[in-house]
């Protein structure tokens, strides 16, 4: 672990991605990825193992708990996507957990630190089964990448029949900051 500070009996800490601390969000997202999307994306360990641990460290990214009484419960991290902006990534809350603000704070402090590390932008993708997902990441302020209006067909067949970027609900959000 590297920093902390304490709010609301949770802290917020940043740590390595190797961390045992962050064990329970890479547990818990591989069995959320292969349960609502099978190998559809090349399955989870695939997914999990595509970016090295160093992506998610400063000075391009960073990686992110909040932790109570010494366990984790949610968290996410970014990294340096292609196109030179911050990419979400790791988005994560314990189902004991979920309905409580938490991915929302997540996605605040992951924007916050991206604004600091020199980031204009920040990108993401959620899959078209994460309809929760998609939901948070329009109720708090991104821009889509795609119309709300027209769903993503969810059935597997349907999903291995477009293009991966077209099974993906993708979104961008500006950050606040001089550019100068």
């Amino acid at each position: 672990m590297s920093t902390s500070q304490s709010s609301h009996a949770l802290q917020v800490v940043r740590v390595h991605p190797d961390d045992p601390l962050a064990a329970p969000l890479f547990t818990d997202l591989a069995v959320e990825y292969d349960t609502r999307y099978g190998d559809l994306f090349g399955g989870a360990s695939e997914e999990l193992t595509r970016y090295p641990a160093e992506a998610f460290l400063p000075p391009d990214g960073d990686f992110l708990l909040l932790v109570e009484d010494g366990v984790a419960v949610a968290g996410g991290a970014f990294m340096r996507h292609p196109s030179g902006s911050a990419e979400v990534k790791r988005m994560w809350t314990a189902a004991s957990h979920r309905r409580g603000g938490l991915a929302r704070r997540v996605l605040m402090l992951l924007e916050q630190q991206a604004a600091a590390a020199g980031y204009a932008r920040m990108y993401l993708t959620t899959g078209p089964r994460q309809p929760e997902a998609r939901d948070l990441y329009l109720a708090a302020g991104w821009t889509p990448l795609f119309d709300p209006a027209v769903p993503r067909p969810t059935d597997t067949d349907a999903l291995r029949a477009l293009p991966v970027d077209q099974r993906l609900y993708a979104f961008e959000r500006q950050l606040p900051g001089d550019r100068s």
